[in-house]
C-alpha cells in the first residue's frame, strides 16, 4: 500500500449519462495515462507551443474558457474525480477545442513523474482543498516540499498562480512559496485580482457567502538570482 499522504478526498459526485458519454468516446484522445516516465509534451500536443498546468480543475469550465482564449497555449489539466473529467471533455468537444489533454490521477504523484523539469509556462491551481483541520493540514497541496517540485517544473520566468477563499490556507501557501527555491512573489503580498481568470462555480458561491479571495502569483528565478519586480 502506498504511502503518500494524499491531498484530496473522492467526493461521491454524480456520473451524468452526457458526462460518461463523452469520457468513454473522448477519452482516448484527450486522456494521457499514468507513468512513470515524463510527458512528451510536443508528441502529445503535435506542436512545441508553451504548456501551462492546471491542478484540480473541478468541473473544467474555466480551464476551457483559457485553453478557447488562447489557441496558441497547449493546457494539462490534472484531476482524480471523473464527472469533472467527463464535464470538461464535453466542454472541449462543444468549444472544438484541440490543445488541452488530462491527467487522471494524484497530482502529487503525478507531477512529479510524468511533468519534465523546466517545461512548464505557468501553473494553475484554483481553490484547492482548504483542509482547515489542523490535524489535516499535512494534505495541504501548496507546502513544501511539494512545492519545490513545482517550481522545478516551471522554466525561468514561469509562474505559478494561486486562489483561494481560505484565509488561513493563503497565508499558509504565502509562508510556504515564500521559502520555496527559484520562486519570487511577483507582489509584495497577494495579488491583485487577475482579469483573464474565469470565475468559477466555487468561487461564486464563495463570494455569496461573503468569502474573500486571495489570489497568489509567484515567478521562477533566471539562472538561480532574483527577478525584478520594479
Amino acid at each position: 500500500m502506498s504511502s503518500e499522504i494524499k491531498s484530496f478526498v473522492r467526493r461521491q459526485g454524480k456520473f451524468t449519462d452526457a458526462q460518461k458519454k463523452a469520457y468513454d468516446e473522448l477519452g482516448k484522445r484527450f486522456l494521457i495515462q499514468f507513468s512513470d516516465n515524463n510527458i512528451d509534451f510536443a508528441t502529445v500536443f503535435g506542436n512545441s507551443n508553451y504548456v501551462t498546468m492546471e491542478i484540480g480543475f473541478g468541473a473544467g469550465f474555466a480551464t476551457a474558457e483559457i485553453a478557447e482564449a488562447n489557441p496558441e497555449k497547449n493546457y494539462i489539466g490534472i484531476e482524480v474525480h471523473r464527472p469533472g473529467i467527463g464535464r470538461l471533455l464535453w466542454e472541449i468537444e462543444k468549444r472544438g477545442l484541440s490543445n488541452i489533454r488530462i491527467i487522471e490521477y494524484d497530482a502529487a504523484i503525478a507531477v512529479k513523474k510524468m511533468i519534465p523539469p523546466v517545461s512548464l509556462e505557468a501553473i494553475h491551481i484554483f481553490f484547492p482543498d482548504p483542509w482547515p483541520k489542523k490535524r489535516h493540514r499535512k494534505r495541504r497541496l501548496i507546502q513544501r516540499p511539494f512545492t519545490e517540485t513545482l517550481a522545478g517544473s516551471l522554466f525561468p520566468g514561469g509562474y505559478l498562480y494561486m486562489v483561494t477563499d481560505w484565509e488561513d490556507y493563503a497565508l499558509h501557501a504565502l509562508e510556504e512559496l515564500n521559502a520555496t527555491s527559484n520562486l519570487q512573489n511577483m507582489y509584495q503580498y497577494f495579488a491583485p485580482p487577475q482579469s483573464w481568470r474565469p470565475r468559477t462555480r466555487f468561487e461564486a458561491k464563495g463570494l455569496a457567502k461573503e468569502h474573500v479571495m486571495r489570489e497568489l502569483m509567484f515567478k521562477r528565478d533566471y539562472d538561480g538570482t532574483r527577478i525584478s519586480t520594479d
